[in-house]
């Protein structure tokens, strides 16, 4: 992300009236753009919700949570998480 001084693109008016409200502040504009969820560009969503989903399918096919947290190098509290999740 590339800082712009203000006064070089906003219009005096504009800057005047934003100096009211973050005087000397840095302020982020966000695009106009729609953001996408988190993940979904990577596909690390997908890569989580597949995991998860083999966790619990391992889980109510009778693997123990000490063993899945093993498999898949998790707490057995992150996986007691996956598993009773909604």
């Amino acid at each position: 992300m590339k800082y712009r001084n203000a006064s070089d693109i906003l219009p005096d008016r504009l800057l005047r009236e934003l100096q009211q409200y973050a005087p000397g502040e840095t302020l982020y504009i966000p695009s106009p753009e729609k953001r996408r969820p988190w993940g979904e560009r990577s596909g690390t969503r997908t890569f989580y919700a597949q995991r998860n989903g083999d966790i619990r399918r391992k889980y109510f096919q009778g693997a123990r949570l000490e063993e899945l947290a093993e498999e898949y190098a998790l707490s057995p509290e992150t996986v007691r998480k996956i598993v009773y999740k909604k």
